[in-house]
């Protein structure tokens, strides 16, 4: 079960407040410092690791920095002030005949609970990582579990070999606490037979893939006996989560494919074919055999939903175009939805310039060949907002490219026939949506990423998408050397980089010297000078900035060449003026921040400089790279940071710089980075849905789930003979229009 572990069917006992069962103060910190609300939020905060608690061990025999299980007998035990009585200690001496070991809690809290328990002569199993204070070995804040008169060898065994479940905890909430509400909870469950308790997945999937009941899998996953126990839950937990996310897509897929659409055909000798015979080049077979599963989709009566990924260059904005020229030729007006103005404002000026004369046509259906291009921006002047807003509405302009602005309750379009979405990642289904309900009847969609994705998150994030892959780079495309520059261990080949740069300008060619933060903020410096970290623990300086280095550029290294900067915070027509100087050869250096990681197209500039490279993305990293290299001169990145050799830092930009496989780069990002990031988590501010389940190691799961939920929902579109299912799959979308909601 999937988003915040909670079904919201009426006597659903995972839905119950968690107030209820563990005590209004536990639940208020819960709810405060780790967002757990109801009994399924906590039943569905998962240990994050286990810990053995090791071989029962003598008192006389510790091994220090090891976990051990010992039986012994409390001799003692005394609560102890410091801190000037803020502090409180409990300390707790056992002995087992043979040896002592102190046993030590902190907080008040704590300490009053486990003063009432652990009382002299008792006697128990305590576990625990061995450490010395004073020269007295302790454990701190051990697990325990006492004995009765009764207790025999099996008990002790079957104590020592079951895994200590370590969960995400905070300061106010340790994880020995969690572990004690989430036994509360499953006994409080146990106690009435799990009455009430919605399993969603459908019991003949259950017993056709040997999965365990979804109280066991709590159980199991919360108290294991032992490692086969975890295996068993995770095995069942991970269907859940990719199962119920499946039909999801599954059924979305189905709701588009009953959509009512128009048929997007090219007219033959019309605007496409105009096109395609004023291009000098050949396309390659990859964008031939993309540009024909798109047509293919454009002429049916349901709407196209297809993603189009390739790789950095990989032409994805002229199979694009061909796409938006077969609309135009049916009468049709297609709609370019950007992440940034600098990409809009690349992308109008690109369209525009491939089309040359073909972009200054009249009316849409009108006897010449050619149509219109306009660009539709937030920061836009009045006037030539309101231009483009007429040439939307009366159908003048075929292709309307723009920003959020295209979202707008005030645009309106003549006859909306596609939606273009490009870098998805960057929108929420909600945002896709609202421009494609501009049209009478829904319109084609293509969304497309030049962020190479792994087929398991294609199919988990994307599933409700078909998918072409353009991975063939067209001819007269340079090799892009890439090399790492460790400016603390060698500065010497900091010096030689701009030796570099300074030698490909003198070749008539143009530089990018990114960086990334801008530098003139208050807000911005301070925020650098929060004490920022390395994942190694090493203190950072703050990270360089557009304008600092560029002043340090203009008047050292760089002397005499002409540089300007670029970064989000210039005006709409200063960054426009900067990109047309850039283009036009007027400038030799660009120092910019990351607004140039996508769409810039200038084939004359061969050399980029990544400073603090460390501080990007490995995604971002080729992003960026792909920005040289795109005309008949070879491309060079040079990725200068100060990481430490053997650092995760410098092996990811190590890698970065071994290959240019965007693919092989997306599953290493994926690899370091956490599933909720992939999937949208961090934009949102939400908790991923994906707790189990990992998109890149379950990639045989995720497969055989899609296949099941695609089966379940082709046989019971309604999923009426599923209705728990149907009751989890309601709490899924819920929890996704809220997030997209928020992130739009």
């Amino acid at each position: 079960m999937v988003c915040n572990g909670s079904v919201t069917a009426p006597r659903e006992p995972l839905a119950q407040p968690l107030g209820k069962v563990v005590g209004g103060t536990t639940a208020k910190v819960m709810a405060t410092h780790l967002d757990l609300h109801t009994v399924g939020d906590l039943l569905h905060h998962y240990p994050r690791r286990y810990a053995e608690r090791g071989e029962l061990t003598g008192l006389a025999d510790l091994p220090l920095d090891e976990h051990v299980t010992v039986v012994a007998e409390i001799a003692d035990a005394r609560s102890l002030s410091f801190n000037r009585g803020r502090g409180l200690r409990l300390e707790v001496t056992l002995t087992d005949g043979r040896g002592r070991l102190q046993l030590v809690f902190f907080g008040h809290r704590a300490v009053r609970h486990h003063e009432k328990v652990l009382l002299p002569g008792r006697r128990g199993m305590f576990a625990g990582k061995v450490s010395r204070f004073n020269r007295t070995l302790q454990l701190s804040h051990p697990a325990y579990e006492l004995l009765g008169e009764e207790a025999g060898e099996e008990a002790v065994a079957e104590f020592a070999g079951r895994p200590l479940p370590i969960y995400p905890a905070c300061k106010q909430l340790e994880s020995w606490r969690i572990a004690k509400s989430v036994a509360v909870v499953l006994d409080s469950l146990q106690a009435t037979g799990w009455a009430g308790l919605a399993d969603p997945l459908p019991a003949a999937l259950r017993a056709r893939r040997g999965l365990l009941p979804l109280s066991d899998a709590f159980e199991k996953v919360h108290r294991p006996r032992g490692r086969a126990d975890v295996a068993e839950a995770r095995s069942r937990l991970k269907w859940d989560e990719a199962f119920v996310l499946q039909v999801a897509l599954a059924r979305r897929r189905r709701a588009a494919a009953q959509q009512p659409a128009v048929p997007r055909r090219p007219a033959p000798g019309g605007l496409l074919d105009v096109f395609d015979a004023r291009l000098p080049f050949t396309l390659t077979e990859g964008q031939r055999q993309v540009s024909d599963e798109i047509f293919a989709d454009l002429a049916l009566e349901h709407p196209m939903h297809r993603l189009l990924q390739g790789e950095v260059g990989s032409g994805k904005t002229l199979v694009a175009l061909r796409a938006m020229l077969a609309v135009a030729d049916s009468g049709g007006q297609s709609a370019l939805l950007a992440p940034t103005e600098v990409l809009a404002q690349q992308h109008h000026r690109s369209i525009t310039e491939m089309l040359g004369e073909l972009a200054e046509g009249g009316l849409l259906g009108g006897a010449e060949h050619g149509t219109r291009v306009a660009l539709l921006t937030g920061s836009m002047g009045a006037q030539a907002r309101r231009r483009a807003l007429l040439q939307a509405a009366t159908g003048e302009a075929g292709v309307v490219v723009g920003t959020h602005a295209l979202i707008e309750d005030v645009v309106r379009f003549h006859d909306l026939g596609l939606v273009v979405v490009d870098e998805q990642h960057r929108f929420g289904v909600e945002q896709r949506d609202a421009l494609r309900g501009k049209g009478e009847r829904p319109p084609h969609l293509l969304v497309m990423t030049a962020t190479p994705i792994p087929r398991t998150v294609a199919m988990t994030v994307f599933g409700d998408l078909e998918t072409s892959v353009l991975d063939q780079l067209p001819e007269g495309r340079s090799p892009i050397a890439s090399h790492l520059v460790p400016a603390r261990d060698k500065p010497h080949f900091l010096e030689r980089a701009w030796q570099r740069v300074t030698e490909e300008v003198a070749a008539g060619h143009q530089a990018y010297v990114v960086c990334p933060r801008i530098g003139d903020d208050p807000a911005d410096e301070a925020a650098a000078k929060q004490g920022e970290r390395e994942q190694e623990g090493e203190e950072r300086r703050p990270p360089l900035a557009v304008l600092d280095v560029a002043e340090q550029l203009s008047g050292g290294p760089l002397a005499g060449l002409r540089l300007a900067v670029l970064h989000g915070r210039l005006a709409p027509e200063a960054k426009d003026e900067v990109m047309r100087r850039f283009a036009a050869g007027e400038v030799d250096v660009l120092v910019a921040t990351t607004v140039i990681e996508v769409g810039v197209n200038v084939p004359n500039a061969t050399v980029m400089v990544i400073m603090d490279a460390d501080r990007f993305g490995v995604s971002q990293l080729h992003q960026l790279r792909g920005r040289v290299g795109r005309g008949s001169a070879p491309g060079l990145c040079l990725l200068v940071s100060e990481a430490p050799e053997g650092s995760a830092a410098r092996s990811r930009l190590e890698a970065v710089a071994a290959t240019t496989d965007g693919f092989e780069l997306s599953r290493i990002d994926l690899e370091q980075r956490r599933e909720g990031d992939v999937l949208g988590e961090a934009q949102s501010g939400g908790r991923s849905s994906l707790r189990m389940l990992a998109v890149i190691d379950d990639e045989e799961l995720i497969t055989e789930a899609r296949d099941e939920a695609t089966a379940l929902v082709t046989a019971d579109p309604e999923l009426a003979g599923s209705p728990e299912l149907r009751a989890a799959l309601d709490s899924l979308v819920d929890a996704e229009r809220e997030e997209f909601l928020e992130k739009g």
